[in-house]
């Protein structure tokens, strides 16, 4: 199996908000551990062909965001690759390949908040806003991904991690010269580590590899595709006062 990369370097902007810990008057609360992924099955979307892997993590954070609050949304092949084009530029060609230079992640998450991406079914996904986190801050981490059904990172990875199969460890004695920039995403978590989505699959990540390779970190706050028909999420709550307190803590 190929694996292909596809995260530029980070692009940092003094108005992207913070990720508040605070939901509904209360300090969201962090249980022992959390796997929104159990028992779905993921798709590589394109990313062992191209760099689209900013895409193929969102494509995997809207079907488990989906599969838990609501029916599952697979995007096809086509709509990631189409959002791949949306989101670079020069935009990335889905006919020939061309232009198959990756992505910025803050690029994507601001087309997708003003423009939106694919979402089956519907003309358009919006996503209703995003907060940047600490990577190193675990706790923050662990809220956002059980609040909010995952959270989308861009890592540096290491050679090693190219063929290294199951669980992500921390070597020290291994390849540590740096293959590129990767996007996946955190779907849970226990003790050992984040569950994470990438290549068409999950495994888990050791902390301290974490604290390695982890260079963005973003809670993505969707309350099209991670709420019910009540409009709350799966863990029964209202995710506007989420939005109001991330805007708050950024005036």
């Amino acid at each position: 199996m190929q694996r292909k990369l596809g995260k530029l370097a980070p692009r940092h902007d003094a108005r992207t908000y913070r990720l508040t810990p605070i939901l509904n008057g209360r300090l969201i609360p962090i249980p022992a551990s959390c796997d929104w992924s159990k028992g779905i099955s993921y798709d590589m979307n394109g990313n062992d062909q191209y760099g689209d892997c900013a895409d193929a993590a969102r494509a995997a954070m809207v079907l488990t965001w989906t599969s838990r609050a609501q029916a599952p949304m697979r995007l096809t092949l086509a709509q990631v690759l189409a959002d791949y084009a949306a989101t670079t530029r020069p935009p990335f060609d889905p006919k020939t390949g061309a232009n198959d230079n990756g992505t910025v992640l803050l690029d994507l998450l601001n087309h997708w908040c003003r423009d939106g991406l694919s979402r089956p079914g519907q003309t358009a996904d919006y996503l209703t806003a995003y907060g940047a986190l600490t990577p190193t801050d675990h706790d923050s981490v662990r809220r956002a991904i059980y609040a909010l059904g995952g959270v989308y990172l861009g890592i540096q990875v290491p050679n090693y991690l190219m063929t290294l199969a199951g669980d992500w460890t921390y070597q020290p004695n291994a390849d540590w010269s740096l293959a590129g920039g990767h996007c996946i995403a955190a779907v849970g978590f226990d003790d050992f580590g984040p569950r994470i989505f990438t290549w068409g699959g999950t495994r888990r990540m050791e902390w301290r590899l974490w604290d390695k390779i982890v260079d963005e970190a973003y809670g993505l706050v969707s309350k099209e595709n991670w709420t019910n028909i009540p409009g709350l999420s799966p863990n029964g709550e209202a995710l506007d006062a989420l939005v109001a307190e991330m805007r708050a803590s950024a005036a």
